[in-house]
């Protein structure tokens, strides 16, 4: 692992670059300028012209990319264009409330999917093996967007206007709602939790089902091994010998799933948290992308790219330690 360290820094620093390459790419090739968007279209050619070179925008591409590689490179994000407030500020507000959603997601989607995937393994081959394989399935090529519109139509407006206990409705937008600040701590954490709770089901759900059905199958052939009919043949309980020896001997392949399911959460955290209007950097990108405001696209992109490949090193380093053959002889 050590040994490998300085390869794999190096890939994911090229990962990154290719990253913000091609985002930067794609935004001077789709049509659309940030500067008309911004002064309107009444504005007169001189003024647009005078913003344009005031942004740095007239000056030839590569020049312009190779200027904000470092600036970024030097933490000098610049000024959105849109917003007129410095970018590192507008993407600090941000990234606070997106860690929030996708840590709690996580969180879920693992000890959720660990427990699903363990108790279908324990029942293989059962009906209720087959029916929860089958949901899994449906719920995991569910586009995060449906499970949030399903949960919105069900949980906030569904749950109003069939007058369910108020324990059931869930708001369908923001963060907190109008006066939580004026609300004693225990109250402001509780308006919290209820408007997190819709954004987390949302990515929990289709995670639970993909670890699930990942965990299922990991634990259902380390069942097969020797070591488990060893186990087995000593007089093991069937619990213990699911527990201490197939689901333990499974957690390296299961570990090595999150550096595989962070690009996927992170593009869901881009529709999930626009739907629910939560003030994080997925909402803040497609606000920024809309508006043509570069500065804040490019710095985004950058800080999801640099968040992805941080999970996948981390991941990397987790399965290595799970590994049940680390540091015995060869």
């Amino acid at each position: 692992m050590r040994t490998a360290l300085p390869r794999r820094l190096l890939l994911a620093a090229l990962t990154v670059l290719l990253v913000v390459t091609a985002t930067f790419a794609a935004l001077h090739l789709v049509p659309g300028e940030p500067v008309r968007l911004f002064l309107g279209p009444a504005a007169d050619p001189a003024t647009v012209a005078a913003t344009r070179h005031a942004l740095g925008l007239d000056r030839p591409l590569p020049v312009q990319y190779v200027e904000w590689l470092t600036r970024f490179a030097t933490g000098r994000w610049g000024t959105s264009i849109a917003q007129q407030r410095p970018v590192s500020a507008v993407l600090g507000d941000a990234l606070g409330p997106t860690l929030l959603l996708v840590g709690a997601s996580l969180l879920l989607t693992y000890l959720g999917g660990i427990l699903v995937g363990a108790w279908q393994a324990a029942r293989r081959s059962s009906r209720a093996d087959a029916a929860v394989t089958a949901a899994t399935a449906v719920l995991y090529a569910l586009p995060s967007y449906v499970v949030a519109l399903g949960l919105v139509a069900v949980f906030a407006y569904g749950a109003a206007l069939w007058r369910w206990p108020p324990i059931l409705r869930f708001p369908a937008f923001g963060a907190t709602g109008l006066g939580a600040d004026l609300l004693p701590p225990g109250s402001r954490l509780a308006d919290r939790l209820r408007h997190l709770a819709l954004p987390v089901a949302t990515l929990a759900i289709v995670g639970v089902a993909g670890t699930a059905r990942f965990v299922r199958g990991a634990v259902v052939g380390a069942l097969r091994q020797p070591y488990v009919r060893a186990a087995r043949a000593k007089g093991l309980r069937e619990s213990r010998v699911l527990l201490r020896h197939a689901l333990r001997n499974s957690l390296g392949p299961v570990l090595a799933l999150f550096g595989l399911q962070l690009p996927a959460l992170f593009s869901g955290v881009v529709f999930v948290e626009s739907i629910f209007a939560w003030p994080g950097l997925g909402r803040v990108t497609v606000q920024a992308v809309l508006a043509r405001d570069y500065p804040v696209v490019m710095a985004s992109t950058a800080v999801f790219a640099v968040l992805v490949v941080a999970g996948n090193l981390l991941a990397d380093a987790l399965a290595a330690l799970a590994d049940p053959r680390r540091g015995r002889p060869a």
